[in-house]
C-alpha cells in the first residue's frame, strides 16, 4: 500500500487545480466499422492551442480529458482512415468510434500506426511493434506467416538457430523471453522442433514486443516480452478465410454472438508433413506420425456499456512417432477469463483468470522394456489491472496478481514391470505480486515512465529438499510437508525511462530496468527442444537478476518516410546457470548437484534504418553485441563466451508494390557464428579415442547468411466484392547456403590419425505455394 500510496502521490503532483473552465472526460472505444474489432494503439488528438493526445489500450478503451468549448477530434490508427469529428464538450461523453479500413493507394502507404513523430517523444525505448501487415508479406521457410521468425528481423532479436523459432534478446537465453498469448503464459512457443512458431497468424490482432523499458506490470524474464492478442470476432456479419500450402493449411471463422454486443472466432491450422512419409520406403518399424495442430478460441460478450467478458483458449500439439520403436508428444493449453469494467470515466480495471500447461511424453523401446518419461509445467494465476487517466499530463497504472506454478520436471518409468526407473520429485511456488508505474508529461519536450514492481516467491513443499557441497554432493536433506514454506525470495524491481526532444524530428531517451527471473530451463541445447527441463528457484537455485541500462537517439527525415533510431545497452546478470562437464540432465532428481553458478554481462549497440512510406518499404538493422559469463568451475573462474554470444546480425527486408495486384518481397540476413566448444587434442584410452576440449565455448561455428524472396498476387474480386482470393510464392534460402546446423568431430576412415570435422546442413532451396481466401 506505501508503494501506491507514494505513486499516487506523485502522480497528483503534477495536476494544476487553478482551471478557471470545468475539466470533462472523453472516454470510450476505438473500432473497425466494417468488424467491430477493437482497435489497439490508435491515435485520439483533441486539437487546441495545444494538442492533446492519448491511445487506445490493449483492449481499444481510450480516455482524454478537455475543458469546456469546442474542438476538432481526430482518430487515426495503420491501414484506417483518419476521421475528424467537430465536438462539444460540456459534460464527461462516451463515445464509441469506428473507423474504415484504407482502399489500396500505392501513393500513400503508411506503416505506422502513431500520430506524426509520437514515436519522438514518447518516453519508452526498446519497444516495437510487429505490423501485421508487413509480417503477411515477409518471407518465412515453407511460405507459412509466423510472429517469430518475424521477431527475428528486427536489431536486438538473434535467431536461436537455422529455420529456428527461438530466439535471443540482447544476450539472454531462449528462456528469458516471456512470450504471453492473451495474458497466458507459453512456455514451449514451437512447433516441428522448432522450424514452427504456435501462433497461427489468422489468429493474431496485436504483437507488442519489450526488449528495454519494459513497463513494471511485466515481469518473471529478464531479457524481453512479447505480448501477443487474439483477435476478438467479427461483430457485424459471418467471415471465413484461411489458406492452403504445401506444408500445413489453416482456416478461421468469425461471427456475431448478438450483433454489435458479442462475437466469438474459431482458428485452426495442421500441417499435414505425415502425408509425405506415405511416399517413404518402408522400414519395417510400423507407422510413421509427424504433424501438429494448433486451435484458437475466443468469444466476447458487452454486458453493458461498462462491463465486457472475454473468453479465449488456445490448444497446440505435436506428434512425432516411428512405429512401436519411438513416439513423442508435447503441446500447450492456455485459457483466460478476463472481465473489463470502466469505474466513472477515467479508471479501466481488467480482471483476469488465467490458466496455462506445457507438457509432454516420450515413449521408447529398448529390447522387451517400454519407457514411458512425462513431464509438465502448469500455472495457474490471477490477475487486477488498472488503468487510471488522472490528466492528459498524467496517467497511472496498478495492480497485482497471484500465481501457482505445479513443476513436474519428468518421471521415467518402465512400463513392462510398472517399475519407477528414475522418479523426479514434483516442484511446488507459488509468486505474488504488486506493481505500480506512473507515465508523466513534464514539459512539452520532457516525459517518463517510472514505476516499482515487488515480486516474492514462496517455495513450497511437499519433497525432500537437498543441499551440496562444492563438488555437488549432498550433504544434508530436509523434508517439508504440503504447502510448506522452504524458502521466501522477496524483490524490488525499479523501472525507468525518459525521453528528452532535441526538436520536433529528434529526441534522446535514456532507460534503467530491473527484472527478476524466479522459472529456469535447463538445457544443454543452443536452441532449445520440447523435451528440455524447467525449474523453479529452490533453497539452492537463487532468482536471476539482470540491471539494464539503455540509452538511444531517434530521428525522423524526409516528413517521416524514414525514421532511424539507435540504442547502447549495457546488462549486468547475476545468479547465472551453467552446467558442470558431463552434467546428467534428464530424469535426475538431483539435477541441481549438476548446475553452476555466476556472474554475466551483455552489452551492444542496436541500428535501424526504416522507410516507411511510398511503394517500396521495409528496413536495414544491425546489431553489434557481446555476451559473457563468469562462474566458478569453468574455464578457471575468467570470462568466457555465452552459447547465444554472436558479434555481428544484420537484416535487410525490403516489401514492394508492383501495382495493386502484385507484391513483392526480399529479406537477406548474415550472423556470427554461435560460440560453441570445439575437441582441440585428443589421445587414446584401451584403443579408443578420447577427445580433448578448448575452454568453454572458445571457438565458433561458421557465419551463416540466407536471400529469401516472396511474391503476393491477388486474384480478382468477385463483382459483389464479398470473396476474394490470393497466391503466395516464396523461395528460401535463394543461393542455397549450405549453413551450418551441426558440427560433429570423427576419425578419418582412411587415417585414424587425422580427425575430421563434419558438417550438417538442414536446408537449401526450398519454394513454397500458398493460396489465400477470404469472404
Amino acid at each position: 500500500m506505501k508503494l501506491y500510496f507514494l505513486l499516487f502521490s506523485l502522480a497528483l503532483g503534477p495536476i494544476s487545480f487553478s482551471q478557471n473552465k470545468p475539466i470533462f472526460t472523453i472516454s470510450g472505444t476505438i473500432k473497425d466499422a466494417s468488424t467491430g474489432e477493437t482497435l489497439i494503439g490508435a491515435s485520439i488528438i483533441i486539437s487546441d492551442r495545444k494538442s492533446k493526445s492519448t491511445f487506445s489500450n490493449a483492449y481499444g478503451f481510450y480516455s482524454i480529458n478537455a475543458m469546456e468549448g469546442t474542438y476538432k477530434m481526430s482518430i487515426s490508427f495503420i491501414g484506417y482512415v483518419t476521421d475528424t469529428l467537430s465536438l462539444l464538450i460540456d459534460r464527461n461523453q462516451q463515445l464509441v468510434i469506428g473507423l474504415h479500413t484504407k482502399p489500396a493507394q500505392l501513393e500513400t502507404v503508411i506503416v505506422s500506426s502513431k500520430k506524426k513523430n509520437e514515436h519522438i517523444a514518447r518516453p519508452v525505448m526498446g519497444v516495437d511493434k510487429l505490423n501485421m501487415i508487413e509480417m503477411n508479406n515477409i518471407p518465412v521457410i515453407f511460405g507459412e506467416k509466423d510472429i517469430l521468425k518475424t521477431i527475428q528481423l528486427m536489431p536486438g532479436y538473434k535467431s536461436a538457430g537455422e529455420g529456428n523459432s527461438g530466439f535471443n534478446v540482447r544476450g539472454g537465453g531462449t528462456d528469458q523471453n516471456l512470450i504471453l498469448l492473451d495474458e497466458a503464459p507459453v512456455y514451449n512457443a514451437s512447433h516441428l522442433l522448432g522450424f514452427f512458431s504456435t501462433f497461427n497468424s489468422d489468429a493474431i490482432k496485436d504483437v507488442s514486443i519489450y526488449k528495454g523499458g519494459m513497463p513494471a506490470q511485466y515481469g518473471g524474464r529478464l531479457s524481453s516480452v512479447v505480448d501477443i492478442k487474439m483477435k476478438d470476432g467479427n461483430q457485424k456479419k459471418l467471415s471465413i478465410e484461411g489458406g492452403l500450402g504445401a506444408i500445413a493449411s489453416r482456416i478461421n471463422v468469425s461471427a456475431p454472438i448478438v450483433q454489435d454486443k458479442g462475437s466469438f472466432i474459431i482458428s485452426a491450422r495442421r500441417t499435414y508433413a505425415d502425408a509425405y512419409l506415405l511416399f517413404l520406403k518402408d522400414t519395417g518399424q510400423g507407422k510413421q506420425t509427424l504433424y501438429f495442430y494448433d486451435l484458437n478460441l475466443k468469444a466476447n460478450y458487452r454486458i453493458t456499456k461498462k462491463d465486457k467478458v472475454f473468453l479465449s483458449g488456445y490448444f497446440g500439439r505435436d506428434e512425432l512417432g516411428l512405429g512401436d520403436q519411438f513416439s513423442t508428444d508435447w503441446g500447450n493449453k492456455t485459457a483466460t477469463l478476463r472481465w473489463n469494467h470502466v469505474f466513472g470515466n477515467s479508471i479501466f480495471s481488467n480482471t483476469s483468470l488465467i490458466y496455462s500447461n506445457f507438457d509432454y511424453n516420450i515413449g521408447a523401446t529398448i529390447g522387451n522394456a517400454k519407457f514411458h518419461v512425462a513431464s509438465k509445467i502448469e500455472d495457474l494465476n490471477i490477475k487486477q489491472d488498472f488503468d487510471w487517466n488522472i490528466g492528459n499530463k498524467s496517467k497511472l497504472r496498478f495492480g497485482g496478481n497471484f500465481i501457482r506454478h505445479t513443476i513436474a520436471p519428468g518421471d521415467v518409468t518402465e512400463t513392462n514391470t510398472g517399475g519407477v526407473t528414475r522418479p523426479v520429485q514434483t516442484r511446488h511456488s507459488e509468486e505474488s505480486i504488486v506493481y505500480a508505474s506512473h507515465e508523466w508529461k513534464a514539459s512539452d519536450k520532457i516525459e517518463m515512465v517510472y514505476g516499482l514492481r515487488l515480486s516474492n516467491l514462496a517455495v513450497k513443499g511437499a519433497g525432500d529438499f537437498f543441499t551440496y557441497d562444492g563438488a555437488g554432493n549432498i550433504i544434508s536433506t530436509t523434508s517439508y510437508a504440503k504447502g510448506k514454506t522452504v524458502i521466501n525470495y522477496l524483490n524490488l524491481e525499479p523501472r525507468f525511462s525518459a525521453s528528452y526532444k532535441l526538436s520536433e524530428l529528434t529526441s534522446i531517451k535514456a532507460s534503467y530496468n530491473r527484472n527478476i527471473q524466479n522459472l529456469h530451463l535447463i538445457t544443454n541445447a543452443t536452441t532449445g527442444s520440447p523435451t528440455d527441463v524447467w525449474l523453479s528457484s529452490s533453497n539452492n537455485i537463487k532468482p536471476e537478476i539482470a540491471d539494464q541500462v539503455a540509452v538511444g537517439f531517434y530521428k525522423n527525415l524526409n516528413e517521416e518516410m524514414f525514421d532511424f533510431s539507435s540504442e547502447i545497452y549495457y546488462k549486468a546478470l547475476q545468479n547465472q546457470i551453467d552446467y558442470r562437464n558431463a552434467a546428467v540432465i534428464f530424469g535426475n532428481d538431483n539435477v541441481e548437484s549438476e548446475l553452476l553458478y555466476g556472474t554475466g554481462r551483455a552489452y551492444g549497440v542496436e541500428l535501424m534504418m526504416r522507410k516507411k512510406s511510398g511503394r517500396l518499404t521495409g528496413w536495414i538493422g544491425y546489431t553489434l553485441s557481446k555476451v559473457e559469463k563468469k562462474i566458478e568451475g569453468i574455464n578457471n573462474g575468467n570470462y568466457f563466451n555465452a552459447r547465444q554470444d554472436r558479434t555481428h546480425d544484420i537484416s535487410i527486408v525490403g516489401m514492394y508494390d508492383v501495382n495493386k495486384g502484385w507484391n513483392v518481397s526480399a529479406t537477406w540476413v548474415y550472423t556470427t557464428g554461435s560460440a560453441v566448444t570445439f575437441p582441440t587434442g585428443k589421445y587414446e584410452v584401451n584403443g579408443q579415442t578420447v577427445f580433448l576440449y578448448s575452454d568453454r565455448n572458445a571457438s565458433r561455428f561458421p557465419a551463416s547468411h540466407r536471400l529469401d524472396l516472396a511474391a503476393t498476387v491477388e486474384a480478382r474480386k468477385n463483382k459483389d466484392r464479398r470473396y476474394h482470393s490470393s497466391w503466395t510464392f516464396g523461395l528460401y534460402n535463394v543461393y542455397g547456403r549450405q549453413n551450418a546446423y551441426t558440427i560433429n568431430f570423427r576419425e578419418n576412415n582412411d587415417d585414424p590419425s587425422k580427425t575430421e570435422a563434419v558438417r550438417t546442413s538442414l536446408f537449401s532451396i526450398i519454394p513454397s505455394v500458398t493460396w489465400n481466401f477470404k469472404f
